[in-house]
């Protein structure tokens, strides 16, 4: 009987093995709900799970930690870089008992554009309020340079703590410095360049450090083919470079955003008989709390009402923890405003607002999914009828797809045409039942007709021998190899008694019969991502059957040059050996088994010849 102990590390462990392969903030807590550490991860569950796993290289304190954990809660965010800041701000907010305290004094480093005549560009760690523009923040020093250096380098700018008003530049008691002197400064302080051409380099400048990159991108391009033009080979690879370093240049984030003040963040997602809610907390711009819980639908609540619940529910814990009710609060939809009458609701449209709530969307089908791999894990059956409802919904079925078969053509400039039907039994593969055609009747690459001949004779087949027939055919290919194929279906009078779709490659459209128009699915749900699998195992298992009948034909042509070797007897040899190696190892006495006495030496002798003509490797 397992005690307390070996269960708490069980149920620990399946936590870890549905984890997400994500960057992202994973929190500890001890057995009286208290976080007791926060790390940051590029693989949550690679790190996660190293926890829980015997190392000697664990320290003492480590070890002492891992057995106070009785629960541990995660956070996806878009990277890792992301996943530092995040860590950040929630260490200062939490200061969890096993984490390094961090102080304010190290908070990451901003740029800054600011407000005065003729505005530096710099960097800091403080934020003063007197209109100055803060971008950021940078998780690494490295990159904040490099950004500083490219917006210098792109536009001279003034670097000096002079006073640049226009009475004092018009008192002429300022003179140029070297900056000016090698290019880095225009000399506004003497007069050399006005402010409204100094005011478009810092536009441009902000257009970087906003993330648009286009408008500095133009230019180096020009600037690089310019140079190039003049032979000037060696400046035009400095300027190639720092296109180089425009591409790699990433510099926002909305974990920490100057943008934004004290807010919160609440999104629902209902999907698949499933509901999720993903609270996130921002103070002073900062995520400083970000939790995802499940809602149990009882009576197949609307959006609004789930909505309303989530709201409600994420108030009365903030009363319970002292925390007031939000003045702003960011939704994906307005609620009833006589609900929340003291509480703005914003639906967001852009900005740094949209990606926080594209952030908690995030978190929510990530808690999806881990639900369902749970009850895939746990309850197989509950998984399989639950997909299948869902693939009836979304392809708009009569009936749950519980048998699929699909179909693909393959042929290299219509040489050796054949075509494969895989088939999927509740949405796995039944390979014992996978069939392969050789194209009979088509001359030539003529994929429509060759779908049009492998469907009759498949179905003819079926409907003849009075077997069932598939809930559902999918088809590899657009508009056009659905035509025939339903055209196939209709003669053998199989419309309406079975569904039949498309799937395109390009951008994974759903085609209907009929239908000009493609259909969408959801890109990351289990119903295109079974038929994306449905259709490359068609197109595997086409691909193999091909190569193996060129093979094959390439063989049979070697053979048939062979002297005296007629049908019957290449035919034995394929069967029995189907390589020419396998056959010039062969002793002569068991060909001769095979073949006769004659031919067998004949065979060996050719063999022999053309492995001595092949060059050597």
């Amino acid at each position: 009987m397992k005690s307390a102990d070996d269960t708490l590390r069980e149920e620990l462990r399946q936590k870890v093995a549905l984890l997400p392969d994500s960057p992202g903030v994973y929190q500890f807590l001890n057995a009286e709900g208290v976080i007791i550490y926060v790390g940051k991860a590029k693989n949550l569950k690679r790190r996660v799970s190293s926890y829980f796993v015997s190392r000697a290289d664990h320290t003492r304190k480590v070890q002492v930690m891992v057995r106070q954990i009785v629960d541990l809660r995660h956070i996806v965010v878009s990277s890792e870089a992301d996943a530092l800041l995040l860590e950040n701000n929630l260490i200062k907010e939490l200061q969890p008992r096993y984490n390094i305290l961090l102080k304010d004094s190290k908070s990451y480093p901003w740029i800054v554009v600011k407000n005065e005549p003729f505005p530096r560009i710099f960097s800091t760690r403080k934020f003063v309020k007197d209109g100055s523009a803060y971008f950021g923040p940078y998780s690494s020093v490295t990159l904040q340079r490099a950004v500083l250096e490219l917006v210098r380098g792109l536009y001279p700018l003034r670097t000096c703590k002079l006073n640049l008003s226009q009475q004092a530049i018009a008192r002429g008691t300022y003179s140029v410095c070297l900056e000016y002197h090698i290019g880095n400064c225009k000399g506004p302080c003497v007069g050399l360049q006005t402010e409204a051409e100094y005011a478009e380099s810092i536009a441009g400048a902000k257009n970087i450090l906003r993330g648009d990159l286009r408008p500095a991108e133009e230019y180096f391009t020009a600037e690089m083919q310019r140079l190039a033009a003049a032979l000037q080979f060696e400046q035009a690879a400095h300027v190639k470079d720092k296109l180089e370093m425009l591409s790699n240049y990433s510099s926002r984030s909305v974990i920490v955003s100057a943008t934004l003040t004290n807010l919160e963040v609440v999104y629902v997602l209902n999907d698949e008989g499933a509901s999720f809610c993903n609270h996130m907390r921002i103070v002073r711009g900062a995520v400083v709390h970000s939790f995802t819980f499940e809602m149990r639908n009882r009576l197949d609540e609307s959006p609004d009402e789930l909505l309303a619940f989530a709201l409600g529910q994420v108030f009365s814990e903030g009363r319970e923890e002292g925390i007031p009710q939000p003045r702003e609060v960011i939704v994906p939809m307005q609620p009833d405003p006589e609900l929340f009458p003291t509480v703005t609701f914003t639906v967001p449209q852009r900005g740094d607002k949209l990606e926080l709530l594209r952030l908690a969307e995030k978190n929510c089908k990530i808690a999806r999914l881990e639900k369902f791999k749970q009850i895939e894990r746990t309850d197989p059956d509950r998984h399989t009828d639950r997909i299948m409802a869902k693939m009836q919904k979304d392809l708009a079925l009569p009936v749950e797809p519980r048998y699929i078969e699909c179909f693909d053509n393959s042929n290299i400039q219509g040489t050796n045409p054949v075509a494969s039907c895989v088939v999927f039994r509740d949405g796995r593969p039944s390979r014992k039942e996978y069939r392969h055609f050789n194209i009979k009747t088509v001359v030539g690459a003529n994929d429509f007709a060759s779908m049009e001949e492998v469907l009759t004779r498949r179905y003819g087949r079926l409907l003849a021998e009075g077997q069932s027939l598939p809930d559902l055919i999918v088809i590899d290919g657009g508009k056009g190899q659905l035509s025939f194929a339903f055209s196939a279906l209709e003669k053998l009078g199989l419309r309406g008694k079975v569904s039949v779709v498309g799937l395109a490659k390009r951008m994974e459209e759903v085609y209907f019969p009929g239908d000009p128009l493609p259909h969408y699915l959801d890109k990351t749900g289990e119903s295109l991502r079974i038929l994306m699998h449905i259709r490359d195992e068609a197109h595997r298992f086409g691909i193999t059957f091909h190569r193996q009948k060129r093979s094959i034909n390439f063989l049979k042509s070697e053979l048939e040059s062979v002297p005296g070797l007629g049908k019957t007897s290449i035919d034995r040899l394929l069967k029995k050996y189907r390589t020419l190696a396998r056959m010039a190892r062969t002793p002569e006495s068991e060909l001769a088994e095979l073949i006769g006495a004659s031919r067998a030496r004949i065979l060996l002798d050719f063999l022999r010849t053309r492995t001595a003509s092949r060059p050597s490797d």
